[in-house]
C-alpha cells in the first residue's frame, strides 16, 4: 500500500461494490434476512463509494492530507458499521424479498450515511470532473478528460438509485448499479486511449556563410 495505495483502495471498492449487488441477488432470488439486509446495507450504504473515493483521493491529493482523512472518515466508518451489526431489528419491516435500511430499529444510526455519502461524492465524483477539467484545459488531453467525465456520471447514478431506494423503490438502484458500473468501465477505456500529439515544429538552422 505504501507504492499505491489508490490501486489497494480501488480494489477494496470493486469488491464492496460487487459484494452489494451479490447480496441483493441473493436476496432477489432466494428470499430475505436481518443478516442479508444488515450485509447489504453495510456493504452498499456504507462501503459502496467510500473505498473508491479514497482510491481517487490518495490518487490526486497530497499523501500527509490523504492520510490524516483517512484516520478520521476510517474511524467513522467502522464505528457506523458496528453500529448497523448491534443495532436491534424491527422485523415487521424485513420485506421478503428485497432490502431496506428500515429494519434498523435505530433510526438515528441511518443518519450516519449521509455524511459518508457526501465524502463519497466529493472525492470520487468531484475528484474525477477535477481531473477531466485538468486534463482538458491544462493538458489538452481530450480522451481522459471524456473518460474521467465518464467516469463521474457512473458514480453518481448509483446515488440517484440510492434515493430511489430510500423512497422505497429499491428496483430502480440495482438498474442504476449496472448501468453506473458499465459507463465507470466505458471510461477506464476511454481514459486508456492516447490522445493525439501534435508534434513541435522542428527549428532549422540556416547556416551563412
Amino acid at each position: 500500500m505504501r507504492h499505491a495505495p489508490h490501486l489497494w483502495w480501488w480494489a477494496f471498492g470493486i469488491t464492496t461494490y460487487g459484494l452489494g449487488t451479490a447480496v441483493e441477488s441473493a436476496i432477489t432470488l432466494f428470499g430475505n434476512t436481518v443478516l442479508l439486509t444488515k450485509l447489504w446495507y453495510i456493504a452498499g450504504a456504507l462501503l459502496g463509494g467510500y473505498p473508491l473515493a479514497q482510491g481517487s483521493l490518495y490518487l490526486s491529493w497530497p499523501r500527509r492530507l490523504a492520510n490524516r482523512l483517512t484516520a478520521v472518515s476510517l474511524t467513522f466508518v467502522i464505528v457506523a458499521t458496528v453500529l448497523v451489526v448491534i443495532a436491534p431489528v424491527n422485523i415487521s419491516a424485513l420485506e421478503p424479498t428485497r432490502p431496506s435500511g428500515a429494519i434498523l430499529a435505530w433510526r438515528w444510526v441511518r443518519l450516519l450515511t449521509p455524511f459518508i455519502n457526501f465524502y463519497a461524492v466529493f472525492f470520487l465524483i468531484g475528484g474525477a470532473l477535477r481531473s477531466a477539467w485538468r486534463h482538458y484545459a491544462e493538458r489538452g488531453h481530450v480522451y481522459r478528460a471524456a473518460g474521467n467525465a465518464l467516469i463521474a456520471i457512473g458514480a453518481i447514478l448509483p446515488g440517484i438509485g440510492g434515493s430511489f431506494a430510500k423512497a422505497g423503490v429499491v428496483e430502480v438502484l440495482y438498474v442504476a448499479e449496472c448501468v453506473g458500473l458499465i459507463v465507470i468501465w466505458a471510461g477506464d477505456r476511454v481514459c486508456s486511449r492516447q490522445d493525439a500529439v501534435t508534434p513541435r515544429p522542428v527549428e532549422t538552422v540556416v547556416a551563412t556563410s
